[in-house]
């Protein structure tokens, strides 16, 4: 519906300039402190059922994906990275969706998958989250950011731009991202604590500003893709998704992605699956 996509009219931004032009993960530095404790977990926010040919071009028939969303725990603050979806999608998504949206996506979503519902399960509050990470602006990875209104959003500026344009294209929800809270916007890599333990990378592509988190706790280095890498098969055979906003930018992610695998990085993919099953998922630690 149109009111959906109109730009809200109550947001601040603060800007933060890093260079748009920094390599993806090439700080070879280790955190400051070698001692700090760094937690990973991982949530299971729902699932989406959509055409096979959305993440891999060519692929026929229907995909039921996870829709993730993870927690660090840094001794200076808790970081959200991506919130799940919208509770309306548990109600009504064809008021949520539109007519076009909803004909392409089957919502499975209980209320035990809502983002507060996971912060619960490992003793966070919404109130003690300090910082929100969105890879991106689409629906299914920003759906409870109106939940998490104490914590400023790091977003690339590039992504909140076109995110922020009068209409925004399928996918994108203004009532979604123009929530209220303070809004850092950020140019290429960008390192949350300032010491090298969760860092934010451009990876774009799938949209023009999104980007991924990579995360170093004292069980590895742990790179959350989000939608810059959908599957395993999307990394190992360079198999491209069916939809994208720039496919040469995309695939320079990839080489990225790949390059810090090759440095001994665990890749999280963004909705693989085969393999979400064997990640542990919260109240345990995955990393």
């Amino acid at each position: 519906p149109l009111h959906m996509l109109k730009r809200g009219p109550h947001y601040r931004c603060t800007a933060v300039f890093r260079g748009d032009n920094i390599p993806v993960g090439y700080h070879d530095s280790e955190p400051e402190d070698e001692n700090m404790t760094v937690e990973l977990y991982a949530f299971d926010c729902g699932q989406l059922s959509m055409p096979a040919g959305i993440f891999l071009e060519g692929e026929e028939g229907t995909m039921k994906v996870p829709v993730p969303a993870f927690l660090i725990k840094h001794p200076k603050g808790n970081v959200l990275f991506d919130s799940g979806l919208h509770d309306k999608l548990r109600t009504d998504p064809l008021d949520y969706f539109g007519e076009d949206l909803n004909a392409m996506v089957e919502v499975h979503y209980r209320g035990d998958e809502a983002i507060e519902a996971c912060l619960e399960s490992i003793d966070v509050g919404v109130s003690n989250v300090s910082h929100l990470v969105n890879s991106h602006l689409h629906f299914d990875h920003c759906g409870g950011n109106c939940k998490i209104t104490d914590a400023p959003v790091v977003i690339q500026k590039k992504e909140w731009e076109w995110a922020t344009k009068s209409e925004p294209d399928l996918g994108y929800y203004a009532s979604d991202y123009q929530t209220g809270q303070d809004i850092k916007t950020v140019q290429g890599e960008f390192d949350i604590f300032g010491d090298n333990s969760v860092v934010c990378l451009p990876t774009y592509g799938h949209t023009p500003g999104h980007q991924s988190l990579r995360v170093r706790t004292e069980r590895g280095e742990f790179v959350l893709t989000g939608d810059a890498c959908y599957l395993r098969r999307t990394l190992e055979e360079l198999h491209m998704p069916g939809v994208l906003f720039d496919r040469e930018d995309a695939i320079a992610s990839l080489h990225r992605i790949r390059a810090l695998q090759s440095r001994g990085a665990q890749i999280v993919y963004g909705h693989d699956p085969e393999l979400w099953p064997g990640i542990v998922k919260a109240p345990e630690r995955m990393g």
